[in-house]
């Protein structure tokens, strides 16, 4: 029997590619029609009407002598070849974003639009602090920003539908570059007369009560708490309340009893009385690592640099060291 032949496919979409008379147009058309898995949605999404989307992408079919979407299915999916060639495309069409990128880059542009996922622990207590004063520098930036969790985030960064994330590491993910900004200690938000605010530092072991109010699932601050609390979960007696927002929790804790921990950018902004209420940790103090993340195609380096650079000059200066504390870990 003859043994298996063995195909490197990326060289060959490369070659096919390189001799079929296609257009970028069209492989953001076979693009658009993966990610949203009918061809109305895709055609909406390009700005094009429906049968202008299908006949180019049937006529790249046919240029390629190869089906590319199985229609009969809904809703529709690449067959597998289709599949391996969109992949391809992507490459293709980020490539030559890459010439406007290193044109602009090179005339000393500052211009663009650059798409930002931020997880909702941090969107309310950064974004304010370098929005205004990034865009009023750079005045022909477009943000589009979406608040969303990290997973989320990761899986837009891989798709193309963001350009960078901002959320809290390490992740230790393939393909994502981290780029940290800044560090935020750990601190406890405790109700009125809460016994622990009689001690002017507290430690980890006085978390360990059935008082802790918690974020819902999904959000990696809460598994950061349960790793620093070394619980897997908490309970009360006659009543149980996850959040899903740090503001949620202070208000239980303000109008209910008990305690919840916040990252030091959701402290700054509280009323002076809130703030009698905080307490640090005793010995070397819980952080947060917050990085700027990116996959390792990603072009606009030149606005990641001015971002960077903006929300590291909008916090507190002692923020931007990890040197006071240690990164706790949510994985």
């Amino acid at each position: 029997m003859c043994p298996k032949a063995h195909f490197d496919w990326p060289v060959i979409l490369n070659f096919v590619f390189l001799r079929i008379n296609m257009t970028i147009q069209q492989l953001e058309y076979i693009i658009a029609v993966d990610k949203f898995r009918h061809f109305g949605q895709a055609a909406e999404s390009c700005f094009v009407t429906q049968p202008t989307l299908s006949a180019q992408v049937s006529k790249l079919e046919k240029e390629l002598e190869v089906i590319l979407f199985d229609r009969s299915k809904m809703p529709v999916i690449p067959t597998e070849i289709g599949a391996q060639i969109i992949e391809q495309a992507k490459k293709v069409v980020s490539e030559s974003k890459g010439i406007y990128e290193l044109v602009a880059q090179l005339k000393g542009d500052v211009s663009g639009v650059i798409k930002i996922g931020i997880i909702p622990t941090l969107a309310p207590y950064l974004l304010h602090r370098f929005i205004k004063s990034f865009l009023e520098k750079y005045p022909n930036v477009k943000l589009q920003v979406e608040e969303t969790v990290t997973e989320e985030v990761l899986r837009k960064l891989k798709n193309d539908e963001l350009d960078l994330g901002i959320v809290v590491t390490p992740l230790n993910e393939n393909g994502i570059l981290e780029k940290p900004i800044f560090y935020e200690k750990f601190f406890a938000y405790m109700s009125k007369n809460h016994p622990l605010l009689k001690k002017e530092k507290i430690k980890v072991e006085d978390l360990n009560t059935d008082d802790l109010w918690m974020l819902q699932q999904g959000h990696c601050f809460r598994d950061q708490v349960l790793n620093l609390c070394n619980q897997s979960k908490f309970e009360r007696m006659n009543f149980h309340y996850e959040s899903g927002s740090l503001e949620g929790l202070r208000n239980m804790v303000n109008q209910y009893t008990g305690i919840t921990l916040l990252p030091e950018l959701a402290t700054l902004d509280l009323r002076e009385e809130e703030k009698s209420r905080l307490r640090r940790f005793e010995g070397v103090e819980p952080i947060r690592e917050v990085s700027i993340v990116l996959t390792r195609s990603f072009l606009k380096k030149k606005l990641v640099e001015l971002l960077f650079k903006e929300i590291s000059e909008s916090i507190p200066h002692e923020m931007t060291s990890k040197a006071h504390g240690k990164v706790v870990r949510f994985k």
